[in-house]
């Protein structure tokens, strides 16, 4: 099992009559892309402002790589907050440059390190440009890159895909995966479950102040898993509820091209094996997958 590289124990935090927190505990494992998920008003962005310093709990506390973190930590984290902050009226480079020497990088490290990333993510003729001259993608490119720049032990994206078109979207998402291989730690916020689902190797989901729901994507999943089951079979037969037993109930059945696809839930104590061996004596049958839920139906069916 990993080791924890920031833990949270019961933090609580409250703003005059509301409980923004309220003994929250989290576990983000070392080199992991962890989930921060919840509705809005949850309590997410509260606990991330905690986690960058920004705030201080009321009570409970922060650990980082197993000590209580302090306000020098800052320095190893870098942070892409959902409201982006670039200076309009400056020019893109010059403030690139600026942002990362406050990050510690000398201006010679600071200005090959931000040539690659420029060139990576096709901006680089936008340097001498105005920040207010990009569009909101280019802008968030650009934010992006001072986040990462200095290869922080932690980094915090708060809905980091929104404004981006699919494709850059889907650029994003694979840098995010390769910071992770290069060993960075990730908390990943987002409403976004497919993205969750994409890149996420753990989650919590924050509701009401509390953490409700907390683990690896895969085992909640499984968690989750109702005994429902898709098989598709050869042909059409609309008489096919006379092939079932009572413990197997049809809850969805489609025509596709020329075969049936159907939706059974079996009961608690059956195995799909014995649904197989009653359709076989009248169908041919093509395939049969168990139903997993998505992270999006285990989200509405956990918040609700």
């Amino acid at each position: 099992m990993s080791k924890s590289l920031i833990e949270a124990r019961d933090v609580v935090k409250a703003y005059s009559n509301h409980v923004a927190l309220d003994k929250v505990s989290i576990s983000v494992p070392e080199n992991h892309i962890f989930g921060l998920l919840g509705p809005n008003g949850a309590g997410k962005t509260t606990l991330i402002r905690i986690i960058n310093q920004i705030t201080a709990p009321d009570s409970g506390e922060l650990l980082l790589d197993g000590r209580k973190m302090s306000n020098l930590d800052v320095e190893q984290i870098g942070y892409l907050p959902e409201e982006r902050g670039l200076y309009r009226k400056m020019k893109v480079g010059e403030q690139a440059l600026y942002l990362a020497q406050l990050k510690g990088l000398s201006r010679n490290d600071a200005m090959k390190k931000l040539k690659f990333w420029f060139n990576k993510f096709d901006i680089l003729p936008w340097w001498d440009k105005k920040v207010e001259e990009l569009s909101k993608g280019m802008q968030q490119k650009v934010q992006f890159i001072t986040t990462v720049l200095h290869e922080p032990k932690l980094l915090i994206f708060d809905e980091p895909f929104s404004g981006f078109d699919p494709v850059n979207a889907q650029l994003l998402k694979d840098e995010i995966l390769e910071l992770k291989k290069k060993g960075a730690t990730i908390i990943f916020s987002t409403h976004n479950m497919s993205s969750v689902e994409e890149i996420c190797d753990d989650i919590a989901l924050i509701n009401k102040s509390k953490v409700i729901l907390e683990g690896n994507v895969t085992d909640i999943k499984n968690t989750y898993k109702s005994n429902k089951f898709r098989f598709m079979i050869e042909g059409k037969n609309d008489s096919l509820n006379g092939d079932l037993p009572q413990w197997a109930e049809l809850l969805d059945k489609k025509e596709k091209k020329d075969n049936l696809e159907l939706m059974i839930q079996l009961e608690e104590d059956h195995k799909p094996n014995e649904v197989l061996k009653i359709l076989m004596k009248e169908h041919s049958i093509l395939g049969f997958e168990e139903q997993i839920p998505s992270m999006n139906d285990i989200f509405i069916k956990v918040v609700s």
